[in-house]
């Protein structure tokens, strides 16, 4: 046949002859550097008890140019992470008192894990007002304004006097003569609008639906991701529950918070872990005991598994300082990647001359051993080069793993493997003479026809292929526990922390003035019901010309000398002494309140979050904050708020979810190049060693994932990222296939078809049980692979050319 490969002796890759002594001593090199990671890795696990990490946005790329916007997304996430928020309702209050310390009784047993948020009610109150105090003549609404520009001196004289007198004038903040007016009462009646939590017999609570719901606010006190906090914190959340619902059995309880989240990623992904890793390794186990009726094989493929893992997660360690938890379960499917090197020398020896040394046999297996792994390194290094950390992991461990058994095989394989090791089955021995009956393709009319039937197929099924590159089908949580967080945030009127501004200027001042003019243009929003508010810190902190232009105001038309003041001092009949003492006394409230010492103040305390201050290098000094959007319940209404933000100066919409969904995007197409790139690469590597032939070991993957692709239109499956990815590992694993095919010496092919065969069942096998995993990115990776991995199984042999004369059949 023409398109034969040139012998291995003239090959342009083949390698020099390996001295025995030589090939000794690296094995016990080898032998040092495994007991090392052994050693490595009983230290990270028994000493230091590292745990690998669960938060989810450590997978996700960080903004590409923007280190402010990152940053405010930062503040925005990391003001919840810390936080556990409980509502325990009933429908008589003094019953949902009664549940709420119950809960707390349980929660108060474990101060190092838990620490309530928030002491007496009205205790908070009186620090919280004391933050203002030196400064009430300079907080004023708009509707405040609105009606000091509109009404008399007498109307004000007259709403000072009902105060004064009246039984029914409304909440008072301390003395008449601190607020005669009632300007600062108003104000921060206003102010209270922007929560629905109200202070009630010391305890904080929200009422809806005539339920009474008491608020606990928690602060962990360990990081949410922590694993050995999650073991610790969730059972102490359900005992407090039961326990609440044991004293008010009527009583609800609503629980929210970012550590409940990651405790449920974190137990899937142990558990698929657990999974994966077993299913796959006692698939293979088994896959090598019918093969061999041996355990000495199966010891060694474990063995060569074995330390690929161990090196992996040492050296992946060592390089990144710590590992995410979905590393380690896409790493379980190192098992059924991992043992396709031993099963191509153990198959190879199994059907290789009784004469010939193991030593002389890897000197022929070279080359596709290094063909393989290089195939498979190009597949990883798609994944390598996203800006998703967690990706970059991923590929990293794999690649280090594949190394690692790969050295092994290399290395000890010669030496523990001998003529005499392994006998085959009657199982593998019918399956591989199973490759004589396979159809071959050939350039004829049949294989025309083949071709145009197939090319339909294609063309119909990408035409039809749709794409979605939302980030919110990537992510899987309970269904209670969205329940729970819909709800939280519809009592509590809270904010997205995805969807917000961005507000910047060169200074402090610049940046609540534009607050302030944002809040403007979104008034018209809020009148439509849009959304129901914002927060922001100018509605605590006006700016400081918003704040002198208030003080300005009041003293104009209520401290003048015609003002209501001396309205009020004549209808009391009080002398000129007292208007002045009392004028005073309301000049002294006039202490600017700037943003830094509000945001240090307890009653600051809630809106930290939204105030980034100073940022920026040394170079450029910016100041930024955030304005979050209230009620926000219909999402098709994004672009109407996204619209608002270019008409003012300094002022950015940011929407973490399309951000990020649009950077899922980019690279979904950009890896796509790269995956038509690594095709290309691969097909030069295989000429090398190939020549005419080298098509014949990239057919396979190329059609199997031509055809997956095609069946994802066909039955609607959206294409993401993960897809595309699964496609480039797709090719470095399924040219392996080809690579087999096209690597048999004199009359051993049907022991290649046998290596084919058990390396497809072991990768169907763990990519199989990818397929299952609940997590979506996983699942996409997975399913690609179980149904591309299977087509280039299945036709791997069709594509193997016709056998040399020297074939020997028996």
């Amino acid at each position: 046949m023409t398109e034969r490969a040139d012998s291995d002796a003239s090959s342009p890759i083949a390698p020099a002859p390996v001295k025995r002594k030589a090939l000794r001593g690296l094995a016990l090199a080898w032998l040092l550097i495994v007991a090392l990671l052994l050693g490595h890795n009983a230290y990270l696990w028994l000493v230091q008890r590292v745990s690998p990490d669960t938060d989810i946005l450590a997978l996700l790329p960080s903004s590409r140019h923007d280190d402010v916007m990152q940053q405010a997304f930062a503040h925005m996430v990391d003001s919840a992470q810390q936080k556990v928020v409980v509502l325990v309702g009933e429908r008589d209050w003094d019953k949902a008192v009664q549940a709420a310390s119950a809960y707390e009784a349980v929660i108060g047993k474990q101060p190092s894990l838990l620490q309530p948020m928030a002491g007496d009610a009205a205790q908070l109150q009186g620090a919280w007002l004391s933050t203002f105090d030196q400064s009430r003549l300079m907080l004023l609404t708009q509707e405040q304004r609105d009606k000091l520009n509109k009404d008399s001196p007498q109307q004000w004289s007259q709403l000072a006097l009902s105060a004064m007198y009246g039984a029914f004038g409304g909440p008072k903040l301390g003395a008449w003569q601190d607020d005669p007016f009632g300007l600062f009462s108003g104000w921060v009646q206003a102010r209270a609008q922007e929560t629905p939590v109200r202070p009630r017999d010391g305890r904080l609570f929200v009422e809806s639906g005539g339920r009474s719901y008491v608020l606990l606010l928690m602060n962990l006190q360990q990081s949410a991701f922590s694993i050995s906090a999650q073991e610790q914190v969730i059972p102490l959340l359900d005992q407090a529950t039961r326990a609440a619902k044991q004293s008010a059995p009527d009583a609800e309880v609503v629980t929210a918070g970012v550590i409940l989240h990651a405790a449920a990623g974190s137990q899937q992904a142990s558990s698929e872990m657990t999974t994966i890793g077993a299913g796959s390794l006692i698939g293979i186990v088994l896959l090598m005991w019918l093969t061999f009726r041996s355990l000495k094989p199966i010891a060694l493929i474990a063995l060569s598994i074995a330390i690929g893992c161990l090196g992996a997660l040492s050296v992946s360690w060592l390089l990144f300082g710590r590992l995410h938890l979905l590393t380690l379960v896409f790493g379980a499917s190192l098992v059924g990647i991992a043992q396709d090197y031993a099963i191509y020398f153990l198959c190879a020896r199994l059907g290789t001359d009784r004469h010939m040394d193991s030593r002389q046999l890897l000197r022929r297996l070279l080359p596709g051993l290094g063909l393989m792994l290089l195939a498979a390194v190009i597949g990883y290094l798609g994944m390598a080069l996203t800006p998703f950390p967690g990706l970059r992991q991923m590929a990293v461990f794999s690649v280090l793993g594949l190394l690692f058994a790969w050295l092994t095989v290399i290395l000890w394989f010669p030496t523990l493997i001998h003529a005499d090791s392994l006998r085959s089955t009657g199982l593998a021995d019918r399956y591989s003479h199973g490759i004589r009956k396979w159809p071959q393709f050939r350039f004829n009319r049949i294989g025309f026809v083949l071709l145009a039937v197939f090319a339909v197929f294609v063309i119909a099924g990408l035409m039809r292929l749709k794409v979605s590159d939302d980030i919110r089908a990537l992510q899987k949580t309970p269904q209670h526990l969205i329940d729970d967080q819909i709800k939280l945030g519809k009592l509590l009127d809270t904010p997205t922390p995805a969807q917000f501004y961005l507000v910047r200027g060169g200074s402090a001042e610049v940046v609540l003035q534009r607050e302030e003019q944002l809040k403007r243009q979104l008034q018209t929003v809020i009148d439509k019901k849009l959304i129901s508010g914002v927060q922001a810190i100018s509605n605590w902190v006006p700016s400081q010309h918003q704040q002198q232009a208030d003080h300005d105001l009041v003293a104009d038309k209520l401290l003048a000398p015609q003002g209501a003041l001396a309205a009020i001092a004549t209808a009391i009949d009080e002398n000129a002494q007292w208007q002045q003492d009392l004028r005073q006394r309301l000049l002294a409230q006039s202490k600017p309140l700037l943003p830094d010492a509000f945001i240090a103040s307890p009653a600051g305390q809630p809106w930290r979050h939204l105030w980034l201050g100073k940022t920026g290098g040394q170079a450029v000094t910016q100041y930024a904050s955030i304005v979050a959007v209230r009620g926000l319940s219909d999402y098709r209404q994004l672009q109407v708020l996204a619209d608002v933000a270019p008409k003012i100066a300094g002022v950015q919409w940011v929407d973490k979810v399309a951000d990020i969904s649009s950077v899922l995007s980019y690279y979904r197409q950009y890896m796509t190049w790269a995956l038509l790139a690594a095709y290309a690469t691969i097909f030069i590597l295989l000429s090398l060693r190939y020549r005419r032939a080298a098509w014949r070991a990239i057919a396979p993957p190329l059609l199997a994932t031509l055809a997956t692709l095609a069946l994802f239109g066909v039955i609607g499956q959206p294409l993401q990222l993960f897809h595309v990815l699964a496609c480039l590992l797709l090719l470095g694993l399924g040219v392996d296939y080809g690579i087999f095919l096209q690597e048999p010496t004199e009359r051993h092919r049907r022991f290649a078809w046998l290596t084919v065969g058990l390396s497809a069942i072991s990768a169907l096998l763990s990519f199989g049980l990818l397929a299952l995993s609940g997590s979506p990115p996983l699942h996409a990776f997975g399913l690609t692979m179980l149904i591309g991995m299977a087509l280039v199984w299945l036709t791997s042999p069709c594509f193997a050319g016709s056998l040399p004369p020297t074939y020997d059949t028996k």
